[in-house]
């Protein structure tokens, strides 16, 4: 074992922006891996959508948009085990890297235009990204002492550095898959993910924690033991699937559901396990009770947040304009609009709290407006939409839908902050390595739930469909609020 791997770079390590040299490594891995993921996630239900001539798969819209959910909650469900595989068999730098060649593959699958190779690249992303989401953070917080002044600091450029690559993912894939095709656009996120692996492996030098080993490594055998049934499991589940879809058992929509059902099934064994767990002390289980509820808000905002990229594409598509003064854009390029909101108010918001000190408010309420937020996104689209004939051949101008991104965007800035912060105070110690499972499978139900409710998009008048689930929302904030003392006293001294 190398020491000099494992330990922090010294404290006077200031060459990127006065931050450690590995930051810049990590933050531009993820810039482009969003650039790619949500790049081609843009474009995904269009092409879903999309007639056969013009290069898609033919699917009705609640389809297609159900299936691009579906996917979603596969990317979550399979990041809860990315953890476990780095602290376990390969360590972080290992899984960062594995995951990421999975996602260029996949990327590099679906720029095959046959509809086979979508399904694989799609299961190839899935896999690539549940190795590489969760451990990148954590590659990011071991560039840092403990003591380190400049870790919050590091964080908020990480981030920012995330939501460049939302903006600039759409802006391209989306030209190329409206002006050249949709399997062009899926092409340029496999180049930006390769991009992305060569500055990551050109910089690994600069990377603390990044030993061949994994931290707490299993024992030989059961690391043998577990090699196998990870290279096996996939193929077998892939036979089973293939054969049981030859029979006309396993369809589609019968995957969509399993996927829901996995979503629901995953986090209520998780919290029964901690609850249960008698390494976890009362006051710990005292502070699970109020992050519950927490869970849950972060599944009402994701719930609404994850359809910028499903109904909203798909509305946008359909019936809003796409001319800006004169200037004409593909539909793709409002998603860039969330990520651009989210860079522009990410320190608009942190200089704020930092300005009002002890006088900001709790952290259940912050998560709270964020849900109230993202409902109110899905309500501003009820008065665009309203007033029409069946027929749907109305436009409305650009400026709705960029103004239900802006609260949305404000939105996510407020909950996801907050949220993962509560998530590391909150969890019990016995399972602080394994937080960010916890938010993930919050993602993950978001999606699942999202698979079932989009089925009825375009089967139900838009007014009602955006209002409906807009008002859910803003009421499971209202009801955060109205919890606030009891979240309050339940989560001292988690501020």
């Amino acid at each position: 074992m190398d020491p000099e791997t494992e330990q922090p770079p010294p404290g006077d390590d200031h060459a990127f922006l006065g931050h450690p040299r590995g930051l810049a490594t990590l933050s531009g891995l993820e810039v482009w891996e969003r650039f790619s993921f949500l790049g081609m996630q843009a474009i995904l239900v269009l092409y879903f959508a999309d007639t056969v001539a013009n290069g898609g798969l033919g699917m009705n819209p609640g389809t297609a948009a159900s299936v691009s959910a579906a996917y979603g909650t596969m990317v979550y469900l399979v990041s809860v085990a990315g953890g476990w595989l780095a602290d376990r068999i390969l360590g972080s730098y290992r899984a960062v890297l594995c995951g990421g060649v999975l996602i260029a593959c996949g990327h590099y699958a679906m720029a095959v235009p046959t509809a086979a190779m979508t399904w694989v690249g799609l299961g190839l992303i899935s896999a690539g990204t549940g190795l590489l989401k969760p451990n990148v953070a954590s590659m990011v917080g071991k560039l840092y002492r403990t003591d380190d002044q400049r870790r919050d600091a590091g964080f908020a450029l990480y981030y920012m550095g995330i939501n460049i690559g939302a903006f600039a993912g759409p802006l391209v894939t989306a030209w190329l898959g409206e002006h050249q095709g949709w399997h062009w656009g899926f092409s340029a996120a496999a180049v930006g993910m390769t991009a992305g692996l060569i500055q990551y492996v050109l910089g690994r030098r600069h990377l603390a924690g990044r030993k061949h080993s994994a931290e707490y490594a299993l024992a030989p055998d059961a690391m043998r033991r577990a090699v196998w049934t990870i290279a096996g499991g996939p193929l077998a589940v892939a036979a089973l699937a293939t054969v049981l879809a030859s029979l006309g058992w396993l369809t589609l929509g019968r995957l969509v559901d399993l996927l829901t059902l996995l979503s629901v099934i995953a986090p209520v064994v998780y919290f029964t396990v901690m609850f249960r767990s008698p390494r976890v002390s009362a006051e710990e289980r005292g502070r699970l009770r109020p992050y519950v509820v927490l869970f849950l808000a972060s599944v009402a905002f994701n719930f609404i947040l994850f359809q910028a990229y499903s109904t909203m594409m798909l509305l946008a598509s359909t019936n809003a304009r796409t001319t800006i003064l004169g200037f004409d854009f593909p539909a793709g390029w409002y998603a860039s609009a969330l990520g651009a909101f989210e860079v522009a108010l990410a320190p608009v918001v942190a200089a704020l709290w930092v300005r009002m000190g002890p006088r900001q408010p709790h952290s259940s309420n912050k998560i709270a407006i964020g849900v109230i937020l993202g409902g109110l996104s899905f309500l501003l689209m009820v008065v665009p939409t309203s007033g029409h004939a069946g027929d749907g051949t109305y436009e409305m101008a650009a400026w709705w839908i960029v103004g239900s991104y802006l609260l949305l965007g404000l939105g996510d800035v407020l909950l996801e902050t907050s949220g993962m912060s509560a998530t590391t105070k909150l969890a019990p110690r016995a399972y602080a390595s394994q937080t960010m499972a916890l938010w993930f499978l919050s993602l993950a139900l978001a999606n699942g739930i999202q698979a079932q409710v989009v089925k009825i998009y375009g089967e139900v008048s838009n007014p009602v469909y955006f209002g409906v689930n807009g008002g859910i929302a803003v009421a499971a904030g209202v009801a955060v609020i109205a919890l606030a003392p009891w979240l309050r006293r339940t989560m001292h001294p988690v501020h």
